[in-house]
């Protein structure tokens, strides 16, 4: 499929979709998450590919924030009516696809994306990176899970702070926070992303799968209904032939040869 506002690429086993609007600091426009929707969905039905890397066009911006002039054309109506729910389809889509996700932040992850950061599996930012929820300044408030899972990744307190005051903070402050996973050199920013999904696509499918699902339930259950979905992914792995090769591949000390089978 041919896309206007995002690139979408196989790299197998991966696939890297950019935001490809840096003209405007790659600002979510409706064009532009319903293209990316697509290509997640893409990925997602691709058996091939086995982690997807998130980022953004130029060395300024992953993603500053909402389309503004896109804005002034809604209001209460749109905003309640039935299409105020697709924006928020691209950040459930990229936090419950059935592989992992890495955001490759290379500049501002602003409002809506630093929302899709943190939808994603895992964060890798450049030093370059800033973060922040600034729809305070607007007369808003974060529409696509800020208030949600910025304090579920970073704790109560401080996510008060950034949503109410609605200031940006650094790459070293954000990896401080937990809010990335790992800081590097812009340059190298793909290359580590890269890396970090080749190791990811070496791992089980499977198994990889049911972890993500079960840390991610860990936010929305308690602690004796999260452990039950745990012993029941636990025990669903013994019967797949990825688990008796990575048993054999250890006793035998060479590497697995996964299969998601």
């Amino acid at each position: 499929m041919a896309y206007k506002n995002i690139i979408y690429q196989r790299e197998l086993p991966l696939a890297v979709l950019t935001f490809n609007r840096p003209e405007v600091r790659n600002a979510l426009s409706y064009d532009l998450i319903q293209e990316s929707i697509e290509a997640v969905r893409e990925a997602e039905r691709d058996d091939e590919v086995r982690v997807l890397i998130v980022t953004g066009a130029g060395d300024r911006a992953f993603v500053a924030g909402a389309d503004i002039a896109e804005m002034q054309t809604r209001n209460l109506v749109t905003e309640l009516g039935p299409r105020s729910g697709e924006r928020r389809v691209l950040n459930t889509l990229l936090e419950n696809l059935g592989k992992p996700t890495i955001a490759a932040i290379n500049g501002f992850a602003l409002g809506g994306g630093c929302e899709i950061a943190m939808s994603c599996t895992l964060r890798v930012a450049s030093n370059t990176a800033r973060f922040g929820q600034p729809e305070i300044n607007l007369g808003l408030i974060p529409g696509n899970g800020g208030t949600q899972r910025l304090p579920r990744l970073i704790g109560k307190t401080k996510a008060m702070e950034l949503i109410l005051l609605g200031e940006m903070i650094d790459a070293e402050e954000a990896y401080r926070l937990g809010l990335v996973n790992r800081v590097v050199p812009l340059a190298e920013l793909m290359n580590v992303a890269r890396e970090m999904a080749l190791k990811l696509a070496g791992k089980p499918p499977i198994a990889v799968r049911l972890a993500k699902e079960a840390v991610n339930a860990a936010d929305k259950l308690g602690l004796p209904e999260g452990l039950e979905f745990e012993a029941k992914a636990y025990a669903l792995l013994y019967g797949t032939q990825d688990k008796e090769e990575g048993v054999r591949a250890f006793l035998e000390k060479r590497p697995a040869q996964f299969k998601g089978l």
